[in-house]
């Protein structure tokens, strides 16, 4: 197999203009014309991985297969391409420099300096090309986290400089800027654009293609000005006009011929259209839902849309799946008493508690869940949402009015959620979670076989306390079936109640909206919105 070819995605002007969405935009595109593709991101921040971060420093962290805590635009690639990837798909500034460090430590540089340039530089090469290694890929995408000019990229961006250099002809960069429309002039303008580009450079990069995000469309005659003054083709300044759903995105930038332009660039053949038929009945049903439902999801981040990104995502797949519309709203746990269940959840058709760590808000959880079970409104619960309704059980129908998880309240007598025995020597926080895909056998005619259709799965986890076993007997023998175990450590993965207690009523360990695609929407919240239907339509 050749060499794959490179294409950079950086950013100007502004962060958060969606490099992410740009690069699994263009991936899809060429994917629908026959490549291999994938995609990695560098960020350059000095922390090892997001895991440790609040989610209000960074958002969600998505995990993947393997057990990486890695960057939320890992999700993205993941639902647009309906692959999954790897740690190796996303590298940071605390990776590199950790490896270097390392390696002088233990002489590999044989008493020289160890500098940003060459040393820092060539391991930044070196993971630019780690996923060539497994000589799977016609195209390798790799997007640059921050924005040119930000001190913290400035390696990534000489070590691009390099690698075009060295590689001439298999690499291009694709440059994402922003152009302003100013309400008092009453036009948009390009001089952000400009030096943006000016920028990069200066740091040696020239942008290959402008991919321009805007409010407005660009006028013939602007793109004109900006290819001439940002060095570009007039063919290679594209236009991202502002959409209401990022699947869009992909449609919107093949009118644009952004991939047409991008394999001519790279001296690739591009005679096949892109087959991308499903994408668009996806989309259709996206945007022309024949039914809808109203969905409340129960966290402590609900200020916060990136927190809960993929479970977001997982209900536009769901949605779209079933031509419906899938309405959600927020609902901090911390709002939540015995006292106003009824006024905060009695208009929802569904009701989903989020994952989280951490004591606050999980007595607004545990009392959520108390009404959503007696009131028989479906619940779907991932991770502490799936520990709370065992605490809420334990304490409401087995009578163990002190049950709690040991995450909160180490000293109760009934511990039916408690820490996993490896964990407990452990002091490090980062990377020591129970993490990546792990396999769970599902029993038969429960409501979880008939989700999944089949005995044994295999979900991603990201969680350091468990179902305390020795629980299992009175929670089966009084209606909360233990439907899913781990075939291995024989932990408990799932939960639900019995049919004639409750129609729909489910709690998972794992993770499943980290495994929901466009073309694969996750086979439990498909269910939870099938319930969510038949609940309203009573």
């Amino acid at each position: 197999m050749a060499l794959p070819k490179y294409i950079f995605v950086t950013g100007g002007v502004s962060s958060s203009l969606g490099k992410g969405i740009l690069a699994a935009s263009l991936a899809k595109l060429l994917q629908a014309r026959g490549y291999s593709v994938t995609i990695q991101k560098f960020d350059p921040y000095i922390n090892v991985d997001p895991g440790t971060m609040n989610p209000y420093e960074h958002g969600e962290c998505y995990v993947t297969d393997d057990g990486a805590e890695t960057d939320l635009d890992l999700g993205h690639y993941e639902r647009f391409l309906n692959i999954s990837t790897s740690r190796a798909n996303n590298v940071t500034t605390g990776q590199i420099y950790k490896h270097v460090i390392e390696r002088e430590r233990k002489g590999d540089f044989h008493g020289k300096t160890v500098q940003v340039i060459p040393h820092i530089t060539d391991e930044i090469k070196v993971r630019f090309q780690k996923l060539a290694l497994k000589n799977e890929y016609d195209i390798i995408i790799t997007e640059i986290g921050g924005t040119v000019g930000d001190i913290e990229s400035l390696p990534y961006i000489e070590a691009l400089r390099q690698f075009r250099y060295e590689r001439k002809g298999d690499a291009l960069v694709v440059h994402l800027t922003y152009i302003p429309f100013l309400k008092g002039a009453g036009e948009l303008k390009t001089k952000p654009t400009q030096h943006s580009v000016k920028t990069l450079m200066e740091a040696g990069v020239q942008a290959d293609i402008l991919v321009c995000r805007t409010e407005y469309p660009i006028p013939e005659e602007m793109r004109k000005k900006l290819a001439l003054f940002c060095n570009v083709e007039q063919k290679a300044v594209i236009e991202a006009i502002d959409t209401d759903t990022i699947y869009e995105v992909p449609l919107l930038i093949q009118e644009e011929k952004l991939d047409e332009v991008t394999l001519e660039m790279l001296k690739m053949p591009f005679n096949e259209a892109p087959k991308l038929e499903k994408w668009k009945k996806f989309l259709h049903n996206l945007k022309n839902p024949t039914q809808e439902v109203k969905i409340a999801v129960i966290g402590k981040y609900t200020e916060l849309p990136d927190a809960y990104k993929s479970i977001r995502e997982s209900f536009i797949h769901a949605g779209a799946s079933k031509s419906t519309k899938v309405n959600t709203d927020y609902i901090s746990s911390e709002n939540i008493t015995k006292d106003n269940s009824v006024e905060l959840l009695s208009g929802y058709d569904g009701v989903l508690v989020a994952p989280g760590f951490g004591e606050r808000g999980i007595e607004g959880k545990i009392n959520a869940i108390k009404y959503l079970r007696e009131q028989k409104i479906p619940f779907f619960g991932i991770c502490l949402g799936m520990q709370c309704a065992a605490i809420e059980f334990a304490r409401n129908v087995l009578g163990y009015s002190d049950a709690h998880t040991s995450e909160v309240n180490s000293k109760s007598e009934h511990l039916v959620i408690d820490i996993m025995e490896e964990q407990k020597s452990i002091t490090n926080l980062g990377g020591t979670l129970r993490l990546g895909a792990h396999p769970c056998e599902i029993k038969a005619e429960t409501l979880a076989s008939e989700i999944y259709g089949v005995n044994m799965i295999m979900e991603r986890h990201r969680h350091r306390y468990e179902f305390n076993s020795k629980y299992q007997d009175a929670f089966n023998d009084n209606g909360m079936i233990t439907s899913g175990i781990n075939p291995v450590n024989k932990l408990v993965e799932i939960i639900e109640l019995k049919p004639e207690i409750h129609p729909f009523f489910i709690g998972v360990q794992y993770h499943p909206e980290l495994r929901s695609t466009v073309k694969n929407p996750h086979p439990i919240f498909s269910a939870f919105i099938e319930a969510a239907l038949n609940y309203k339509n009573k």
